[in-house]
C-alpha cells in the first residue's frame, strides 16, 4: 500500500491566491453539507482531527489547502453545499466561492471526489454538482461514504442506484468510520502522486 507519510495545512483561501498556480497537483474534496467530507478526508489521510468534524455542518468557509508529502500534492477541502441553515447571504457566498474554484479559477484538479451518503445517493443538489463539474471538463469520481450503515441487501440496492445515476464514472464506496474501502479510494485519488515517496 502507498503511503501518505506527511500531511500539513497550508493555508485557507476564499479567492485568486498563488497557491492555485504554484504548479502542485491538486485533488478536491466536495459534498453535500452533513455527508461526512471532513470524516472522509480525515480517514484518507491517517489523520484522527486533522479535519475538524463539527456537530453542525457548514463549518468549512474557505478552500483549505493540504500538503501531502511534501507537496507531492495538495488535497484541497472545499466547504460543502446544501446547508439549509446557513443564513442565505453566507449560503450563496459559499456556492459561489465553490463555482469560481471550478468554473473561473483556471484550476485544473487531478480528481474531483465527490462525496455521497450510501442512504441518500444522488440528492438534486448532488445532481446538480455533477453536471457543473462534468461540463466544466473535470474529472471526477464519486465516494460513497457510511456503507457501514446498511446491511448487505440494502448496500448492493443503494450502489446499484448510485451507479446507475453516475453513469461511467468510477463510484467507490467506503467507510470513514471503519475505514473499509478507504484504502481503495485513497490510492485511486493519491496512488499517482505517493509512487515516488521514500
Amino acid at each position: 500500500m502507498k503511503e501518505i507519510k506527511k500531511v500539513e495545512f497550508v493555508k485557507g483561501i476564499r479567492g485568486t491566491d498563488d497557491i492555485l498556480v504554484d504548479g502542485v497537483p491538486q485533488v478536491a474534496f466536495i459534498g453535500r453539507s452533513n455527508v461526512g467530507k471532513s470524516s472522509t478526508i480525515n480517514a484518507v489521510l491517517s489523520k484522527k482531527d486533522l479535519v475538524k468534524v463539527g456537530k453542525k455542518p457548514g463549518k468549512t468557509t474557505e478552500i483549505n489547502f493540504f500538503s501531502i508529502n511534501n507537496k507531492s500534492a495538495y488535497l484541497v477541502d472545499l466547504p460543502g453545499y446544501g446547508y439549509a441553515k446557513l443564513p442565505p447571504a453566507e449560503r450563496e457566498k459559499l456556492r459561489k466561492l465553490i463555482l469560481w474554484y471550478f468554473m473561473y479559477a483556471e484550476v485544473k484538479p487531478h480528481v474531483v471526489v465527490l462525496v455521497l451518503d450510501v442512504k441518500v445517493g444522488f440528492s438534486p443538489i448532488d445532481k446538480d454538482m455533477l453536471k457543473t463539474l462534468l461540463e466544466s471538463g473535470h474529472r471526477v469520481l464519486i465516494g460513497v461514504n457510511k456503507i457501514d450503515k446498511l446491511n448487505q441487501k440494502e448496500f448492493g440496492v443503494a450502489i446499484k442506484k448510485i451507479q446507475k445515476d453516475a453513469g461511467e464514472i468510477t463510484v467507490i464506496p467506503y467507510s470513514s468510520l471503519t475505514l473499509l474501502g478507504v484504502n481503495i479510494l485513497r490510492d485511486t485519488v493519491f496512488g499517482i502522486f505517493l509512487k515516488s515517496v521514500k
